[in-house]
């Protein structure tokens, strides 16, 4: 277990996990106005749809108390693998040791989120990243 979760995965890897275990679930921690303007994970191929709930709430940006209770509220099971994801892998970071910590085994954040890390020019989606990938996504 690497710092408090079950570790980094690339969002290609993460792709696999989906296609290759039913039990496991996307949980985008990104925030409402991310989701709409930005884009969604597509899981239509593998059979679900991605769980969006924010780790931080918009626009403050102050912690969501309820995470936790919101997955639990979702049915996710302590022992399925869930995979966090955000922008750029940091808040979903925090979201998979938070889990953690209150008994989920599987949590494993995929490292480069949604978007990647900024580029030379300071744009983001052009380096590394589930859309940088080349996986199914879709404009909110």
């Amino acid at each position: 277990m690497a710092e408090g979760y079950a570790g980094d995965v690339l969002p290609r890897e993460a792709w696999r996990m989906l296609e290759d275990d039913p039990a496991a679930q996307l949980v985008d921690v990104r925030t409402t106005a991310e989701w709409a303007y930005v884009g969604l994970p597509r899981l239509e191929a593998v059979g679900r749809e991605a769980i969006c709930i924010s780790w931080q709430v918009f626009p403050e940006m102050q912690l969501n108390t309820n995470f936790v209770g919101e997955i639990a509220a979702r049915g996710l099971d302590k022992s399925q693998p869930i995979l966090l994801l955000c922008r750029s892998g940091v808040r979903s970071k925090h979201a998979a040791i938070a889990l953690t910590a209150m008994g989920f085994e599987r949590c494993y954040n995929v490292a480069e989120g949604f978007e990647g890390d900024r580029d030379a020019e300071l744009h983001r989606g052009r380096t590394g990243g589930w859309k940088n990938a080349n996986l199914p996504w879709h404009q909110g």
